[in-house]
């Protein structure tokens, strides 16, 4: 699969505005924890004509007028997780039933490469590939998967 779009960013005016170096704007926007809010802004606003989700404790990231619900996620060096977001980090774990749950509330996920900063390319990918993907155990245990694999799988839709 092509990707399906292209967030274009300009780090030196990024550098400018935010007057802190173009090394350490590119530090910020290649780190999922802190670019992810950016990110989720302009996919619902450029990408999905879509509204962010009302708390940050939603199931998911934007809404569209039509009603469909997306989660936006960053494909960072370390990887990306399709679980929601409660279940991950120090001391959380996996949740099938969660996960099912998830799923079962989204129409699928918008995957970007924020490794590709300052030309983030992402891709449209409706939940029926996620579902098929963790039935065939792609996902491993915890759908966290790697960079490397998450691009083989999007290659073979």
């Amino acid at each position: 699969m092509k990707e399906s779009g292209i967030l274009d960013w300009d780090i030196n005016s990024l550098s400018k505005s935010l007057k802190i170096s173009t090394e350490a704007v590119y530090q910020y926007f290649t780190d999922g924890r802190r670019v992810s809010f950016l990110i989720e802004r302009r996919i619902a606003l450029e990408v999905l004509n879509a509204q962010l989700a009302p708390s940050e404790g939603a199931g998911y990231d934007v809404i569209t007028n039509n009603g469909e619900k997306w989660e936006v996620r960053s494909i960072s060096k370390g990887g990306v997780y399709f679980c929601p977001s409660y279940m991950v980090g120090s001391g959380r774990s996996f949740n099938q039933e969660g996960f099912i749950e998830k799923l079962n509330e989204i129409q699928g996920y918008v995957l970007s490469d924020i490794q590709s900063f300052p030309n983030i390319p992402f891709w449209i990918i409706k939940k029926d590939a996620v579902v098929e993907w963790y039935t065939k155990e792609q996902l491993g245990s915890t759908t966290k998967i790697s960079r490397g694999k998450v691009f083989e799988l999007i290659k073979g839709l």
